[in-house]
C-alpha cells in the first residue's frame, strides 16, 4: 500500500467495502481485503445465550464508551495465550487513532476495579458500524461489550454491523455470512442513512441494552 495512504483514503476504503490488514504485528506493510464472503451480525436478530443475558443484567463490569480508545486498540493488538500474533500493526493503530479523533471510530469498554478488562472498537460511517477487534482478560468481558454495542447501535438507528469474517465465537450470537454483492448492497443503503452512536447515553444499564435488542427483534 502507498506510503501516502491517509485518513480520507481509509474512509474511502470502508465506503467501497474493503478494509486494511497487516500480516503481523511487527510488519509495517498493509494490504486491502475484499472478502468474497462477509460476516454480518443482523441487528434485529442477535442471539444472546441465557447465561450471558444474566451476566449482562447483573452488571459485573462498568461499561464505558470512548474513554480509552487507544488502550483498547493496543490491547487488541497485543499477543495473548492462544494468540501470539495479530493483524494490527503500528500504521493501523495510528490510522484508527486518527479516525477516533475525527469522530469516526468508537470503543466500548468493560472496566472492573478501575482496570480495563475487555472491550472492542470499530469504525462508524453513516448507519454502518464496522467491528474491528475485541479483547478480554476477564470472563465474558468482550461478550458483554458486544451486547452493549448492539444495543447502542439499535437505539442509534444503525442498519449494518459488519464483523468482516465469521467465526465460531461470532456465530453463537447470530452472525451470518453473506456474499460480497449482498454486502455491498447493504453497505450502500447504510451509508446513506443517519445514525447517532451516543443516542443511548453513557449511563445505559445492562437491562437497557437487553431491552433495546429485544425491541429490535
Amino acid at each position: 500500500m502507498d506510503d501516502a495512504f491517509g485518513l480520507d483514503d481509509l474512509v474511502a476504503c470502508y465506503e467501497r467495502g474493503v478494509f486494511p490488514m497487516a500480516d503481523a504485528r511487527h510488519d509495517e506493510r498493509l494490504f486491502l481485503i475484499d472478502p468474497q464472503w462477509r460476516g454480518v451480525l443482523p441487528l434485529d436478530a442477535m442471539h444472546i445465550p441465557r447465561r450471558l443475558a444474566r451476566t449482562v443484567r447483573s452488571e459485573p463490569f462498568e461499561v464505558r464508551v470512548d474513554t480509552a480508545f487507544d488502550t483498547v486498540v493496543e490491547a487488541c493488538a497485543s499477543s495473548r495465550p492462544g494468540r501470539l500474533e495479530t493483524w494490527i500493526n503500528a500504521p493501523i493503530q495510528k490510522m484508527y487513532g486518527m479516525l477516533y479523533a475525527a469522530g469516526r471510530a468508537h470503543s466500548v469498554e468493560c472496566w472492573q476495579g478501575g482496570e480495563l478488562v475487555g472491550g472492542l472498537y470499530g469504525v462508524s460511517l453513516g448507519a454502518a458500524f464496522f467491528g474491528e477487534s475485541m479483547f478480554s482478560t476477564a470472563r465474558d468481558a468482550s461478550k458483554v461489550a458486544l451486547v452493549h454495542l448492539v444495543g447502542r447501535l439499535n437505539v442509534g438507528g444503525y442498519k449494518l454491523l459488519d464483523t468482516q469474517f465469521i467465526t465460531d465465537h461470532l456465530a453463537q450470537f447470530g452472525t451470518v455470512e453473506i456474499s460480497r454483492a449482498d454486502y455491498k448492497r447493504r453497505l450502500s443503503k447504510a451509508l446513506t442513512a443517519e445514525s447517532d452512536f451516543y443516542l443511548l447515553g453513557p449511563a445505559a444499564t445492562g437491562a437497557d441494552v437487553l431491552q433495546a435488542i429485544s425491541q429490535a427483534s
